[in-house]
């Protein structure tokens, strides 16, 4: 079968699309016919060696959608001819607060979704949402749980409330958008690009902040009156810039650590507000379920930025890195 496959560590350039063996569909699992993947900045992370439990050579992608076409003993027939979406990872365990040491996700050490096909287990499969493609549905694993996890289980965001975006434009920030307006609240966001802003307003942003102009910060307080959470992916930059518009019993949400890992923040802005500062990142099967769920409700839709094919897999991890602009980079199968 075709594949994108990781064969060294030195960058995108050592990602190649070649012929693999089929994979073998073993006890409780079943074989999905891929027909669209998605890339995150993870798959640039790995492919510079920068992940933990680094396993080469790797099929790369931890997001994708299909058809299952075959599953093992003991496995329902019934999902035989399903579309569905893929978990982006396995093994999660039984603490809901955070992954078991055994939790590993797709795309490395497990094998990839970019591929034209996988095995997987079978409790790892979902219904695809009837209202979107295969390319929109592959776009929604990682990115749209790592955002659904941070808004829900961790800042507990309620409908009235003031959202803060930092970042707005990349995968996971632009489904917080989404899901931040669908849950209810004002959600308002930054990066360094007004036409970003523009596209984020397009998207019902209630207002946006260049943080390249000085005084952002003063203009975010006057027009939010005070932030109930903040999910941010790039504390360094901002935190110590938007404290200081934290409302009391604020709740702050990381998941990324855009512009290097060290931030500050003034300790009476923490504790004199009583905020709360989490980190996140992925989701379990519970999380999973409940996005699918939620967007199936209120039919929410991916942003897609640009679509590649299999064939243009290393085009496409190279235009993530260097040309995307907004929303998701997906490969089409």
């Amino acid at each position: 079968m075709k594949a994108f496959v990781l064969t060294d560590t030195a960058g995108p350039d050592s990602a190649v699309v070649r012929d693999e063996p089929r994979p073998v569909l073993t006890a409780g699992c079943v074989r999905v016919a891929l027909k669209a993947a998605s890339l995150n900045h993870r798959e640039l992370w790995i492919s510079r060696g920068l992940y933990p439990g680094m396993k080469l050579p790797c099929v790369m992608g931890a997001d994708g959608a299909g058809v299952v076409t075959e599953v093992a003993e003991g496995v329902d027939p019934a999902l035989v001819g399903q579309e569905v979406v893929l978990y982006p990872g396995d093994g999660w365990g039984d603490n809901r607060r955070f992954p078991a040491r055994s939790f590993a996700m797709l795309g490395m050490p497990l094998p990839g979704t970019i591929a034209e096909e996988i095995c997987v287990p079978a409790t790892t499969v979902f219904a695809k949402p009837a209202h979107l493609s295969f390319e929109q549905t592959a776009a929604l694993p990682t990115a749209g749980i790592t955002a659904w996890r941070g808004l829900t289980e961790r800042a507990a965001l309620q409908s009235g409330e003031t959202l803060l975006v930092t970042g707005v434009g990349g995968g996971v920030a632009t489904f917080a958008l989404i899901f931040g307006r669908a849950l209810g609240a004002a959600v308002y966001v930054t990066s360094g690009s007004d036409a970003t802003l523009a596209r984020a307003a397009a998207l019902g942003a209630a207002a946006g902040f260049n943080y390249r102009e000085p005084g952002w910060r003063k203009a975010l307080q006057e027009a939010s009156r005070g932030l109930d959470v903040v999910f941010d992916g790039a504390p360094a930059a901002g935190l110590a810039e938007y404290s200081r518009a934290l409302r009391a019993g604020a709740r702050v949400v990381i998941y990324g650590s855009t512009g290097g890992p060290t931030m500050t923040m003034a300790a009476p802005d923490l504790f004199l507000r009583h905020v709360t500062v989490s980190g996140t990142a992925m989701g379990d099967l519970v999380d999973f379920t409940a996005m699918l769920a939620f967007i199936t409700a209120h039919r929410l839709e991916p942003v897609i930025d640009r679509t590649f094919t299999i064939d243009q897999s290393r085009e496409a991890l190279l235009y993530l890195e260097n040309g995307h602009a907004f929303g998701k980079v997906v490969i089409a199968i």
